[in-house]
């Protein structure tokens, strides 16, 4: 293993970042030259360009046969999404969640993990089924516009989109070339970064051995999810809590709609779908969903323990992913430990907080322990 696929690695996700935030910045100021209103710059742009990333390491990794890699990324990332990034961002401060979030958001994510899962199930997302995720994608960000203008239309306070997105002052005369250009750099950039990413990736899966989907799950994974990482954060030092959570639930949405779809749709024979990644990290990807309602549920808020609960278990759910692709002995005893204690005793803790704020919905006292 060299130097030299680090570089690779690093430089990727350096460009990565990079271009993602100089796609949007660019594709949001030339929008509103244009005269689009801000709430949709805000629902459209910014939230295409959040999965940017993940866009372009999975469209590349699609057009170069690597299909392991491109499910992995998105799998790994929205893993990540939930256990590592909710997890750190509630053990810094708890978590506020929106009850649009719980009513709407979270069942469209499980939705979309289940209309994913569902298209995979034969080995092969084909271009008919990116198609589709494509254009659920869509109808996701049409609802969500609709939805923000009947708010705004009864809300009275000023817009957050607005206060972001619209235009301060008079654009000047060759402004709009100065944005296109913004945009022409980041999907450069985006474009280079995806490729040395990819060619880091499989080159260090080579070199140690291991499976592409093990690559995309885990180091591929974090990385592409870093603007999720220091958008939640950030949002948590401001005090803004509750942007931290719907940050996420929709970066999940998207890398499974929008970023599967695109790279099932480029994919020269059809995305395969690895048989590891139907038997355990679809199904772990579908827990980690389902858990976030009773622990959003119960009181609309993530607490510390929680956020330490989640991050456990993604450092569980990681070191699972080294065993198994070293074959390590300890394998058997961490599946026994897992499956008999650890699991059955957060079911029994999640159905308990479940049952609990179902109890303070309806206004009965919950019982004593």
């Amino acid at each position: 293993m060299t130097l030299l696929i680090f570089v690779y690695l690093i430089a990727g996700l350096v460009l990565l970042v990079i271009g993602a935030e100089v796609l949007v910045r660019g594709a949001s100021r030339l929008a509103a030259i244009f005269g689009i209103p801000p709430l949709i710059i805000g629902l459209t742009v910014v939230a295409f360009g959040t999965s940017a990333p993940e866009t372009a390491v999975s469209v590349q990794a699609s057009l170069n046969g690597s299909g392991d890699l491109a499910v992995g990324n998105v799998i790994g990332s929205n893993i990540a999404n939930v256990l590592l990034i909710l997890g750190l961002s509630a053990l810094v401060a708890p978590l506020i969640v929106s009850r649009q979030l719980i009513r709407l958001d979270v069942p469209i994510m499980i939705g979309a993990g289940v209309l994913t899962f569902a298209l995979a199930w034969d080995g092969t997302l084909g271009r008919l089924d990116g198609a589709l995720l494509f254009a659920s994608v869509v109808g996701y960000c049409v609802l969500l516009i609709v939805l923000s203008r009947r708010s705004k239309n009864v809300a009275s306070e000023p817009d957050e989109f607005d206060e972001a997105f619209a235009l301060k002052e008079k654009p000047g005369r060759f402004a709009w070339l100065l944005n296109l250009l913004l945009v022409v750099v980041g999907l450069v950039l985006l474009i280079g970064g995806s490729n040395l990413l990819v060619e880091g990736a499989v080159s260090l899966a080579r070199a140690l051995g291991l499976s592409e989907l093990i690559i995309g799950l885990t180091v591929i994974a974090v990385g592409t999810s870093l603007p999720e990482l220091a958008t939640s954060m950030l949002a948590v030092f401001k005090g803004e809590r509750d942007i931290a959570v719907g940050n996420i639930v929709g970066s999940s949405i998207f890398n499974l709609l929008l970023v599967l779809g695109a790279a099932a749709l480029v994919a020269p024979s059809g995305l395969s779908i690895s048989p590891n990644a139907l038997a355990f990290d679809f199904p772990v990807m579908m827990a980690v969903f389902l858990a976030c309602l009773p622990i959003f549920f119960s009181g609309y808020q993530i607490n510390r323990w929680e956020g330490l609960l989640f991050f456990f278990y993604y450092l569980a759910y990681t070191a699972y992913l080294v065993l198994f692709a070293t074959g390590r002995p300890l394998i058997a005893l961490f599946e026994h430990a897992m499956t008999w204690y650890v699991l059955p005793l957060t079911a029994l803790t999640l159905i308990v907080l479940a049952m609990r704020a179902w109890r303070r919905q309806r206004g009965e006292p919950s019982p004593q322990p």
